[in-house]
């Protein structure tokens, strides 16, 4: 059985979400797990002057997803930064490229699942997961989230990402926050959540 984690990531801080995704996903029995990164399309001088150069350094040995991984796969974790509610341009551009895939209907019954970050608490990560879904049934997947199983999402004790949706992170205004153990249990609890409903649909 074959997970993918495929997700982009200015910052980072969906790179460390996809690691604990990963990591979930991991600890279902026969669970194969691939992380990679959907293509830039930013020139290297819009990354620099946006201040990421040394973070897309530090991830630049994750490799980067085609569109043949998805078909690969029994089960596609996407994991997107928030932009105005939405995913971000890059992941946009990726599965804008998947219209061979969904005409020869090759990813109709795969898993599909989402988790996001934004910069603020309310900045659209319940809106970037929903309407990512849309592309998603398009193309026939069945759609998991993060059940309230995780019981995570119902603390009030913390400022905390995470809803049925899927898990999320919270960023900060200038990015400065890095994901909670919070966040990244949820993470982690959705990864395992879609291996073991992969695993279920396999057999």
């Amino acid at each position: 059985m074959k997970i993918l984690v495929a997700y982009y990531s200015m910052y980072g801080h969906i790179h460390r979400m996809a690691g604990a995704v990963a990591e979930g996903a991991g600890q279902v029995e026969g669970a194969g797990v691939k992380v990679c990164r959907v293509p830039e399309t930013l020139p290297e001088e819009v990354i620099e002057k946006m201040g990421a150069k040394e973070s897309q350094k530090a991830m630049a040995h994750v490799p980067v997803c085609t569109v043949e991984d998805l078909v690969e796969a029994d089960a596609v974790i996407f994991g997107t930064p928030t932009r105005f509610g939405n995913m971000c341009g890059q992941m946009r551009q990726f599965l804008d490229s998947t219209g061979q895939l969904w005409v020869k209907g090759s990813l109709v019954g795969k898993v599909g699942s989402v988790f996001v970050s934004s910069n603020t608490q309310h900045g659209g990560q319940e809106s970037t997961i929903l309407s990512f879904h849309i592309t998603l049934l398009h193309h026939g997947m069945v759609i998991v989230g993060l059940p309230y199983a995780f019981e995570g999402q119902m603390r009030m004790d913390e400022i905390t990402g995470g809803s049925p949706y899927g898990a999320s992170t919270i960023a900060g205004a200038r990015g400065e926050r890095t994901p909670s153990e919070n966040e990244l249990a949820a993470a982690r609890y959705q990864g395992r959540h879609v291996a073991e409903i992969a695993s279920k649909l396999a057999k």
